[in-house]
């Protein structure tokens, strides 16, 4: 794991983000997610320096995912250096829309 990685783990792991549950290195369709909420069918995905130049792969992942019903929300490593709290707020959010409602609070 990079760093960045590192950190959002220890954010996402062990139901540490408000009880939310996450997974890594999700295998969804023939692509790896680097972070999911199963349930919540929303993925959290990194982008460091190795997607520069990867912007078609990466829209065409994000659209087989989005087609078998998953969100996709992607963070800079400089988002997540600079801004982790916003980070950790957005990803809550977007679980609280789409969560059952037996979990939304």
């Amino acid at each position: 794991m990079s760093v960045p990685e590192a950190i959002v783990w220890k954010m996402l792991r062990a139901k540490h983000l408000n009880g939310w549950k996450f997974a890594r290195q999700v295998v969804i369709g023939s692509y790896i997610a680097d972070f999911a909420a199963r349930r919540e069918k929303l993925v959290v995905e990194l982008d460091g320096r190795s997607h520069d130049n990867s912007a078609a792969y990466d829209a065409r992942r994000d659209a087989a995912m989005t087609a078998i019903g998953y969100l996709v929300l992607r963070f800079t490593n400089a988002d997540i250096a600079t801004n982790l709290d916003g980070v950790s707020r957005a990803i809550d959010h977007e679980l609280r829309l789409r969560a059952p409602a037996d979990r939304k609070n």
